[in-house]
């Protein structure tokens, strides 16, 4: 485990462990500036509803509680990552070491509301209570008479991670409005933008649009986010770019609300996209390679301890782990190149040389390997030893490799078929017969009139999954086959109505919907000890089924589902 490796001396990681330690690849630091603007549309609450679901925050003030809520997980979830709110288009201005008082600021119309810093629990408390109070909110979010140029926004963006996070390996923006053209006669103004976006870009920054569509009118990006918001694969001109569908606002009161639907878009890219392996060689033949990364789309997420604190000094600190080897006979310090390595065999310890041991482990270089092809029909759903990897391309070993497999993708998916590959993860891993399994593009859209619409939530993007395939010895037997005790036809008949009656909506289940409960009480918990607030009561479980709906539906049948019973009993 992660926190365990905390504990090792550097150089004392064990090379020979074969499974692949997926916690290692969430200690990538990373850094998010929400860059929220302030404008009178920004600051127009919706029409007022009795609706419990009406929106009754401005675009403004649910970004800013978006931030917040955003801010509270990250404390508990990623303590070394860095947050920080920019508000653009107030009248006030205040940048890093200066104050409102400034006369002439360096970021006119720019107010840093919180800096890019490792959020504190006084951070977080000075966002609490802007958000919470309507009197202190009103006095400091006031929209400026004067447009505010985007260049300024983003060169200020630029300084804030230049100074604050110069190291960091992802450095995200985060930019929330609902303004598609802020330089609509000024082409001078939206040429400088983007030289500024593309500053930012070469310094490593991702740049995320969250556009709100106003009520009266769509959000377009073409007409100046297209510039600004880069495509993935600068290298590759042709390569499918990132959509980001526009949150939507509610023409009426009622529906989902504008805080539901912000916090659901940004929390599918709060947790960046570490790559599971980068740059893997994805080979076709002799001298036909294109280079992928690989994901890991699906983890189970569990409470993990990400260091050790020490309690008895006149305040809490990180304890440094030092881990020292002795004899156990006499006691001494037993030091590295003292300690051999060997298998039991035979009774006898049989030593091995570590250019030995690394011989025996190496099976090639790490690489993804077609041998063939199969329909997918033969893919049985039993073939499944550990979770599949998702893989994409990158332009970084082999230019072109997004269209090659952009081919390879779309000629799957449309004769059935799916690759068989020998898979090698990484150096002194074992190989692997896998599948390489095509996988479509799926969107939900919450008007069920259109599923294509482009406004449309990407839940599943396109592309490969590699799925480890078993060999021989990893199949067993099956169990015995016992008699099983079939019911009568009337109690499944009776059955079948109950269950028909109980559906999910869509006839799906939507993971999204039901937080882990034991997971949310423990960050809550811990929330509530970094933040000094009052401990819950209860956890908060969506997973608790509805009775009273249940008993609606199907009370009744369930009632008449028992007396078959006892009549089948009796017969």
């Amino acid at each position: 485990m992660a926190e365990d490796n905390k504990w090792k001396p550097p150089g004392d990681e064990d090379d020979d462990e074969e499974d692949i330690d997926e916690t290692a690849y969430k200690s990538v630091k990373d850094a998010v500036l929400f860059v929220i603007e302030v404008s009178a549309s920004m600051m127009t609450a919706p029409p007022h509803a009795n609706s419990r679901k009406a929106d009754r925050d401005s675009p403004t003030s649910a970004a800013l509680k978006c931030a917040y809520a955003l801010m509270q997980q990250r404390i508990i979830s990623h303590p070394n990552d860095m947050m920080g709110v920019l508000l653009y288009g107030t009248k006030r201005s205040k940048f890093s070491g200066e104050d409102e008082s400034t006369a002439n600021p360096a970021y006119p119309h720019c107010y840093l509301l919180s800096d890019l810093d490792v959020p504190a629990a006084e951070d977080v408390k000075a966002i609490k209570s802007l958000v919470e109070d309507e009197e202190e909110f009103e006095q400091l979010v006031v929209p400026s008479d004067e447009k505010v140029s985007m260049a300024n926004v983003l060169f200020c963006a630029n300084q804030i991670f230049t100074t604050k996070a110069p190291n960091f390996s992802s450095r995200r923006l985060f930019i929330v409005t609902n303004n598609d053209d802020p330089h609509a006669n000024d082409k001078a103004a939206k040429s400088s933008a983007a030289v500024r976006a593309k500053d930012l870009y070469d310094l490593g920054v991702i740049i995320e649009l969250f556009p709100i569509s106003r009520p009266d009118q769509g959000f377009d990006k073409r007409k100046f986010y297209d510039d600004i918001v880069y495509n993935q694969f600068p290298t590759d001109p042709e390569a499918p770019a990132p959509i980001s569908a526009a949150t939507k606002t509610s023409s009426t009161s009622d529906g989902i609300s504008l805080l539901s639907s912000l916090l659901s878009n940004i929390n599918s890219k709060a947790v960046a996209r570490r790559a599971l392996f980068s740059n893997l060689p994805l080979e076709f033949g002799p001298n036909f390679k294109i280079s992928v990364k690989g994901y890991i789309i699906f983890k189970r997420q569990e409470p993990k301890r990400s260091c050790y604190v020490w309690l008895n000094g006149e305040k809490a600190q990180i304890a440094t782990g030092i881990t020292t080897r002795t004899a156990e006979d006499t006691a001494r310090t037993v030091e590295k190149v003292e300690i051999k390595k060997a298998y039991k065999f035979g009774g006898e310890q049989i030593p091995f040389t570590p250019e030995e041991i690394s011989s025996l482990r190496n099976f090639g270089d790490p690489v993804i390997r077609i041998i063939g092809f199969k329909p997918i029909s033969m893919l049985p759903v039993w073939a499944n030893l550990k979770p599949a990897t998702f893989i994409y391309p990158s332009e970084e070993l082999y230019v072109g490799s997004t269209r090659v497999f952009a081919a390879l993708h779309k000629q799957l998916l449309s004769s059935r078929k799916m690759g068989v590959v020998w898979y090698i993860a990484r150096t002194n891993a074992a190989p692997v017969i896998a599948a390489l399994y095509p996988g479509a593009e799926q969107r939900d859209d919450n008007n069920d009139n259109n599923d294509n619409d482009v406004t449309a939530t990407q839940t599943m993007p396109p592309g490969l999954w590699l799925i480890p395939l078993p060999y021989a010895d990893d199949i067993r037997q099956n169990p015995e086959i016992t008699k099983l005790i079939r019911a009568p036809e009337p109690l499944i008949d009776r059955m079948r109505t109950i269950v028909q009656q109980l559906q999910l909506p869509k006839a799906r289940y939507d993971p999204a919907k039901y937080p882990n409960p034991a997971l949310q009480w423990h960050y809550r918990i811990l929330q509530a000890l970094a933040l000094d607030e009052e401990l819950p009561e209860r956890a908060e479980d969506k997973t608790v089924p509805r009775y009273r709906q249940i008993d609606k539906r199907v009370g009744e049948y369930a009632l008449e589902w028992g007396r078959e019973l006892q009549e089948q009993h009796r017969a």
